[in-house]
């Protein structure tokens, strides 16, 4: 798909978004595995899952519709993980999930981040070209902690130098 033509705007995560949220990540997830525990308790209130505990969500609109998301999750001080990162299966291709990443990054770096930290699965090959394109390598096998999620077998990180 090529780049679409109408503007994305990409705002933070206001409540009333939560149906759209679950939607977009439910439509992948479901599409390639199962919904998780973890992922339940992310669904069944963002706010408080993620947001209130010094994470943010961010959210892509076309048209006035939600086609995309992505979530920055707080680890530690300086350090995020970048999750639930979805976007609309008939929009895909089109540069959506880029600007979701390269915003979700801006915003992290704005906020003292030096270390961006996600998991994948290998046979989501499109997003890790994504994340390999922005920067994101392997964790060193030593350093990879066990996942909540059954599907994550990719685990990558970004380092952001203090500006």
């Amino acid at each position: 798909m090529n780049k679409i033509n109408t503007a994305v705007t990409i705002r933070d995560f206001q409540p009333g978004d939560e149906a759209a949220f679950r939607r977009l990540n439910e439509e992948w997830i479901t599409r390639y595995f199962a919904v998780e525990s973890k992922d339940e308790q992310s669904f069944a209130d963002p706010q408080a899952t993620i947001i209130d505990h010094g994470g943010r969500i961010f959210l892509a609109f076309h048209e006035d519709n939600a086609v995309g998301c992505c979530a920055l999750l707080f680890i530690s001080p300086g350090e995020f993980e970048v999750g639930k990162m979805a976007v609309t299966q008939s929009l895909q291709g089109a540069g959506i999930g880029r600007q979701l990443l390269e915003r979700t990054i801006a915003e992290a770096r704005a906020a003292g981040a030096t270390r961006l930290y996600l998991e994948t699965n290998h046979t989501l090959t499109p997003a890790i070209s994504l994340y390999r394109s922005l920067g994101f390598q392997p964790v060193p096998s030593g350093r990879v902690v066990p996942s909540p999620y059954d599907r994550a077998d990719v685990f990558m990180e970004l380092q952001l130098p203090p500006s």
